[in-house]
């Protein structure tokens, strides 16, 4: 195998954000919060025994601004956090990408003091070439919203 095995295209960055359900958080009108604006409220979070390093951007956030004791529910995986804020248990934080999900009902909201981003790419094998592999990634490039 060559040391060029490897392709790979990125197709966006997706940045974070507190998910919101529309009932419950009091600015919710406004565009923008500060993290000290999640004082008081009961937050979702991701509890893996492993942390990635996303659940351990946030635990650190958290302790940072001794949000940690607020944690009033954690759970497994982004869906799971989206239907819990959307139960009106509490706030999280989320991906931009969530904005896509049917039926939303909830906000995202821009955090200062939080400026977390995560890729999103496709990867392949040089060396073992799929027929498909081209048609793919031109879908996976059309479902990206343009900015991201």
């Amino acid at each position: 195998m060559s040391d060029n095995w490897l392709g790979g295209s990125r197709l966006a960055n997706n940045r974070w954000r507190t998910l919101l359900d529309r009932g419950l958080f009091a600015s919710a009108s406004m565009w923008q919060i500060g993290i000290e604006d999640l004082q008081g409220e009961k937050i979702i979070s991701f509890s893996r025994q492993n942390l990635s390093y996303t659940e351990g951007y946030f635990a650190e956030k958290f302790e940072e601004h001794d949000l940690s004791k607020s944690v009033a529910y954690s759970c497994d995986d982004t869906f799971s956090l989206v239907s819990l804020v959307s139960a009106g248990l509490g706030i999280g934080f989320a991906p931009e990408w969530t904005l896509d999900l049917p039926n939303r009902t909830f906000d995202l909201r821009k955090v200062r003091g939080v400026d977390f981003r995560i890729g999103l790419g496709v990867a392949w094998s040089k060396d073992d070439p799929t027929a498909a592999r081209d048609d793919i990634i031109d879908i996976a490039r059309s479902l990206v919203r343009p900015g991201r």
